[in-house]
C-alpha cells in the first residue's frame, strides 16, 4: 500500500517515522506489495487475460492431461472463458442454447442441480446429525450412568471432576490428537474415505459406550469417539464446498452448520442436539431386562450410532471431491467426477479449469521466503487477523453455551425438576435453538458480524445472570423453575444469531488466502480445547460456587467478550480481499480508540436520539495505518520473497 492512501485517522502521524529507516520501510513495503499481489491473484487468477488466451490455456490444460476427445477440448476452451467471469456468460461465443440456459439457471434457479449434488447435501446433513448426537446424548444418559459407576455424588469434588472428565473425553481427543489428523487422513483416503472412516469410528465408539461398566471404561470409549468427531467436523464442510457450485456453496456448507447445531462446526445447538435430546426422552422409561442394568442409558448412548451407520451405507454413492483428485494429479478423474455434479461438460470444465488455476496460484504462496506459521505472528496484518479470530473462537466456548448443551438435564434437576421433566426441558432448549438458528443465515450478512456480537454479548450476560440468580428463588415457588428455564431459553435465542454463526464465518474471511488453511486450523483447535475445558470444569464449578456463582462466572466472560470485540475485532462483512487487507492494517491501538469512541456515539444516537453521523474509520479505497505497520519484519532481501 502507498502511504498516500492513508485515511484521516493516520494524517496526524509525524513524517519522521517514515524516514527513520528508509531501507527497512522500503523492504517492508515491497514484502507487503508481494502479499497484496498474491491475494489479488488468488481472488481471480484469470483476471486480465483475453478470450483467445483463455481458450488457448483451456485447450492446453485439456491436452496436457490426456483429455483429447473433441467434446472435452471444446468444453475446456469455452469453460476457461466463462471461468474468468461467470456472470458474463452471455458474452461467450460458441455456447449452445442449452448451455446458456444452464448458466442462466445458476442465477435464477440456483437450487436446480443434478441429483448427485443433492445426495451430497443429504450426506452433509446426516453427518451433521451424527456429530450432534455423538456429543449430546450424554446429556441425559449421565443422570443414570454416573450413579451406576459410583461417581454420582455431587458433593464430592473427586466425583465432580470425574463426571466432567468422562463427558469431555471426546473434546480432549479432538484438541490434542484427532483435529491434527484431518490433513493426513484426507491425503491418504480422500474426502469420502475420511467420512466413511470417521463415521465408522463414531458408530463403533457409540456402540462401545453402551457396554461400559466403569467410569474409566466409559472415558476410554468416549475418547475414541473423538477420533470420529474431529476429522469429520473439518472434512464434511470442505467436501461440500469443493463439490458445490459457487452460487450455493455458502448455503450448502450451512447445511452442516444448521443440522449439526454446531454452526461453523462447533456450536452444538440445533438439529443434532435436539435429536439427541429427543432420543434421551424417548428412551427414558425403557426398563432393565434380565441381567442388564441401566438399559435405558445404554440405549441412549448407543442410539447415536444410527445416523453414522446410515452414512456408511451410502457414502460411496457420492462422487469423490474433484479437488482431491486434482491434488493427486488425477485430472481426468476430477473432470469425470465434476461432470456428475454439473449438468453439462462446459459447466464442469469451467469449474475444473478455475480450480486448477487457483491451485497453481496457491503454490506461489510459498515464494514469500518464510514459513506460513511465522508469517501469522510476524506480519502485523496477519497477526491482527489471528488476534480477532482467536477472540471470537475463544468466546464461542466461554460464552457458556456448551455448559447448557452438555449439562442442561443436570441443571434442571438442580432446579428441582423430576428426571423426565428435566429431559423434556432440555428438549425444549434444543428445539428453541434449532428454530432460532434458521434466521442466522439472513442476519449474519445483514447486520454484520461485529454488530451481532456487540448486541448479543450483553444480552447473553444478562440471561446468564438472570438464570443464576433465579436459583435463589425458593424451590417451593413456581417462579423458581419458571425463571431458570426462561433464562436458559432466552440465552439460546440470543446466542443463535450471534456467537453461533459468527466465529467460524469470521475466521474464514479474516485471514488472507495464502495462510487461511493454517489460520482455520488454529481456530478449530482453539474451540475444541476450550470446549474440553468447559465440559471438564463445569461440575466442579457448580460444586464450589453453586449454580449462582457458576452462571455468573460465564456471564462476566460475556462482558469481557463484549469489550474484546469492541476494541480488537473489526467488521468484515461485505468487504473484498483487498479491503480486508486494508482493514487489518489499521494499528490495534487505533482500532481500540475507535471502539472506545463508539460507546458515546451509540449513547447519543440511540438513547438520547440525537441526529449524529457515525464515524467512518475507513474511507473508500483507503485505510488508516501507521507507517511502521510492517516494521516488525526483518527483511534482508525483499526480492527473495518474489
Amino acid at each position: 500500500m502507498d502511504t498516500a492512501s492513508v485515511s484521516k485517522v493516520s494524517s496526524n502521524y509525524p513524517e519522521k517515522s517514515e524516514v527513520e529507516n528508509p531501507s527497512v520501510d522500503q523492504s517492508n513495503a515491497d514484502a507487503d506489495q508481494v502479499r497484496h499481489n498474491l491475494n489479488a491473484k488468488l481472488a481471480n487468477p484469470l483476471a486480465g487475460l483475453s478470450h483467445d488466451e483463455l481458450m488457448q490455456r483451456g485447450e492446453e490444460y485439456c491436452r496436457s492431461h490426456e483429455m483429447t476427445e473433441e467434446d472435452d477440448i471444446r468444453a475446456f476452451r469455452l469453460g476457461a472463458i466463462v471461468a474468468q467471469d461467470p456472470a458474463r456468460f452471455t458474452e461467450v461465443k460458441g455456447l449452445s442454447a442449452e448451455e446458456v440456459d444452464v448458466f442462466s439457471r445458476e442465477v435464477t434457479k440456483k437450487w436446480s442441480q443434478p441429483w448427485k449434488l443433492f445426495l451430497i447435501i443429504i450426506l452433509c446433513s446426516v453427518c451433521a446429525a451424527v456429530q450432534g448426537m455423538d456429543e449430546t446424548v450424554v446429556n441425559g444418559a449421565q443422570i443414570f450412568y454416573s450413579k451406576q459407576f459410583g461417581i454420582g455424588d455431587k458433593e464430592s469434588k473427586r466425583n465432580s471432576w470425574l463426571v466432567g472428565l468422562v463427558n469431555s473425553a471426546p473434546y480432549l481427543c479432538c484438541a490434542t490428537i484427532s483435529c491434527w489428523l484431518t490433513s493426513p487422513l484426507n491425503h491418504w483416503f480422500g474426502r469420502r474415505g475420511t467420512v466413511l472412516l470417521t463415521c465408522g469410528i463414531s458408530a463403533a465408539a457409540c456402540f462401545w459406550q453402551a457396554f461400559t461398566n466403569t467410569w474409566w471404561h466409559m472415558f476410554i470409549a468416549r475418547f475414541v469417539l473423538g477420533f470420529g468427531i474431529g476429522p469429520k467436523s473439518a472434512t464434511v464442510p470442505m467436501y461440500a464446498a469443493e463439490c458445490a457450485p459457487p452460487a450455493i456453496r455458502g448455503a450448502l456448507v450451512m447445511q452442516w452448520q444448521m443440522w449439526t447445531g454446531k454452526r461453523n462446526m462447533l456450536t452444538i445447538i440445533a438439529f443434532g442436539i435436539m435429536f439427541g435430546y429427543a432420543a434421551d426422552l424417548a428412551l427414558y422409561k425403557v426398563p432393565d431386562s434380565s441381567g442388564i442394568v441401566g438399559l435405558n442409558w445404554r440405549l441412549m448412548m448407543g442410539s447415536a450410532m444410527l445416523p453414522a451407520v446410515v452414512v456408511c451405507c451410502f457414502v460411496w454413492m457420492c462422487p469423490e471431491s474433484p479437488r482431491w483428485y486434482m491434488s493427486k494429479g488425477r485430472h481426468q478423474r476430477a473432470f469425470d467426477s465434476m461432470c456428475t455434479l454439473r449438468y453439462n461438460k462446459v459447466q464442469a470444465a469451467r469449474d475444473i479449469f478455475y480450480m486448477n488455476t487457483l491451485l497453481e496460484a496457491e503454490k506461489e504462496s510459498m515464494v514469500l521466503g518464510q514459513s506460513k506459521l511465522k508469517e501469522i505472528f510476524t506480519v502485523p496484518r496477519n497477526r491482527r487477523a489471528f488476534q480477532a479470530s482467536e477472540i471470537v473462537m475463544f468466546m464461542q466456548q466461554f460464552c457458556g453455551v456448551n455448559v447448557i448443551a452438555y449439562y442442561s438435564s443436570e441443571i434442571f434437576l438442580q432446579a428441582n425438576l423430576s428426571e423426565i421433566s428435566a429431559l423434556a426441558a432440555s428438549l425444549g432448549f434444543g428445539l428453541i435453538n434449532f428454530l432460532f438458528a434458521l434466521p442466522a443465515v439472513y442476519t449474519i450478512d445483514t447486520f454484520g458480524r461485529r454488530n451481532l456480537l456487540l448486541t448479543t454479548f450483553p444480552l447473553m450476560s444478562l440471561c446468564l445472570f438472570f438464570t443464576g440468580f433465579s436459583f435463589w428463588i425458593p424451590k417451593d415457588s413456581k417462579a423458581h423453575i419458571a425463571c431458570i428455564a426462561l433464562g436458559i431459553y432466552l440465552f439460546g435465542m440470543v446466542y443463535s444469531p450471534g456467537e453461533g454463526p459468527v466465529p467460524f464465518t469470521y475466521s474464514a474471511e479474516a485471514y488472507p488466502l495464502y495462510i487461511r488453511g493454517l489460520g482455520m486450523s488454529f481456530a478449530t483447535a482453539t474451540t475444541w480445547f476450550f470446549n474440553f475445558l468447559l465440559s471438564v470444569t463445569w461440575p466442579s464449578l457448580v460444586t464450589a460456587f453453586q449454580p449462582q456463582g457458576a452462571f455468573s462466572w460465564y456471564a462476566i466472560w460475556n462482558l469481557i467478550g463484549f469489550l474484546g470485540v469492541l476494541f480488537f475485532v473489526p467488521e468484515t462483512k461485505g468487504r473484498t480481499l483487498e479491503e480486508l487487507d486494508q482493514v487489518f492494517s489499521v494499528r490495534t491501538r487505533d482500532h481500540a480508540a475507535y471502539g472506545a469512541r463508539q460507546v458515546p456515539y451509540f449513547f447519543k444516537r440511540y438513547i438520547l436520539r440525537q441526529n449524529i453521523q457515525p464515524e467512518q474509520l475507513y474511507e473508500q479505497d483507503k485505510v488508516g495505518y501507521h507507517p511502521s505497520t510492517f516494521s516488525t519484519e526483518k527483511e534482508s532481501d525483499a526480492t527473495a520473497r518474489a
